[in-house]
């Protein structure tokens, strides 16, 4: 094909010289053209009537391309039994499935299952478990959290054996509904006890997913996402985007929150160094917390250390974080895991979550 090509746009340019030179000015009968009039007129007119042909022989094949491009996509989708009745969902779309209700799913798509239980019913052609790479077969119950993708010319039925939820990316056909305001992540589920806490942080543009349908829960807190999360908060104002700490660059998507929080005494470095990626320890984030309530005007004291008295590893708790710690519990922002306070463990993105959601709730009202 290409060669042919090659010889056609060879053949045109020839005939483009041949014609050119049959009407130039002295062809006849002077063979001793002018250089002038070669490179002046002669060399222009044969390049504007070379291009015109190829560009009308290109603009011709490529509109027979495309028009062949679009009957033989009309006719996959007539074997696909047309678009008539189908929804596209252009990024994953979380809905719910009643027991008993089924989705069903075309080429190009793909389902997640989130919740509940599930099956998938192949119509026709093949359905891929991505997550694992395996071919899925005909009848075979779903994984949570796993993708599963319709490959060509293929038909599947996703239906729900229980009341389950769902992600689904591409052209689908539903007895569910749309879940409206969700938590797009599939790792966080209606009846999880952090459920609340992350839907307020995500839909207040607090926390980011560790990718577009992941919050990870379970993963411990940083203390450069811990500040990035209350510079959010925050309103995120004007900061410097220059490096304060020596380990915090300019190019970082923490630097403006630390600098931020550095300027308003909110943080302070170890020996000229933020360590923004070690992870954030229970008392730290009190600490950090206080400081902020500080500068938000919400005030950090409290009456009482009753509560904080009742646990028995207070003695635990570092001297430079013990009024922060007796405020937080006082104002029941941070409470005991397994009854006792661990002030010097992680802290997980859902508990970071769930205290952020506290912290409003009592300072802020929402």
């Amino acid at each position: 094909m290409k060669r042919l090509t090659a010889v056609v746009l060879v053949l045109l340019l020839l005939l483009c010289i041949t014609a050119a030179y049959a009407t130039a000015p002295g062809s006849t009968g002077d063979p001793l053209i002018s250089l002038s009039h070669i490179n002046n007129t002669f060399l222009p007119a044969v390049r504007g009537d070379a291009k015109n042909l190829v560009n009308d022989a290109l603009g011709k094949s490529y509109g027979d391309t495309l028009k062949k491009l679009q009957e033989a996509y009309d006719g996959y989708m007539l074997r696909l039994g047309g678009m008539e009745g189908y929804t596209f969902a252009s990024a994953f779309t979380p809905l719910s499935l009643p027991a008993g209700a089924s989705s069903k799913l075309i080429t190009g798509s793909t389902f997640v299952l989130t919740s509940g239980v599930a099956t998938v019913l192949i119509e026709k052609g093949t359905v891929i478990n991505i997550s694992t790479g395996t071919e899925v077969p005909n009848g075979s119950s779903l994984t949570l959290n796993q993708r599963y993708f319709c490959a060509e010319d293929t038909a599947a039925l996703f239906a729900a054996a229980s009341m389950s939820t769902c992600l689904i990316d591409g052209y689908y056909q539903s007895g569910g509904t749309v879940i409206v305001n969700p938590v797009l992540f599939s790792d966080v589920k209606t009846g999880d006890w952090f459920y609340t806490a992350v839907r307020y942080a995500s839909e207040n543009n607090l926390f980011k997913g560790t990718t577009p349908t992941t919050f990870e829960p379970k993963t411990a807190m940083t203390r450069g996402m811990f500040v990035t999360v209350l510079y959010r908060l925050a309103g995120e104002p004007a900061a410097s985007t220059a490096a304060i700490f020596s380990d915090v660059p300019s190019s970082q998507y923490y630097t403006a929150a630390v600098s931020w929080a550095n300027a308003n005494n909110i943080v302070t470095g170890y020996d000229g160094k933020f360590q923004p990626n070690v992870l954030i320890t229970r008392e730290q984030m009190a600490v950090i917390l206080y400081r902020y309530s500080a500068y938000a005007g919400y005030g950090a004291a409290y009456t009482g250390t009753s509560v904080f008295d009742s646990f028995p590893d207070k003695g635990s708790v570092s001297p430079y974080a013990s009024d922060a710690v007796k405020w937080a519990v006082f104002n029941r922002l941070l409470s005991g895991a397994d009854g006792r306070l661990q002030p010097n463990n992680t802290a997980s993105r859902a508990e970071v979550a769930q205290i952020i959601l506290n912290f409003c709730q009592k300072f802020i009202g929402n």
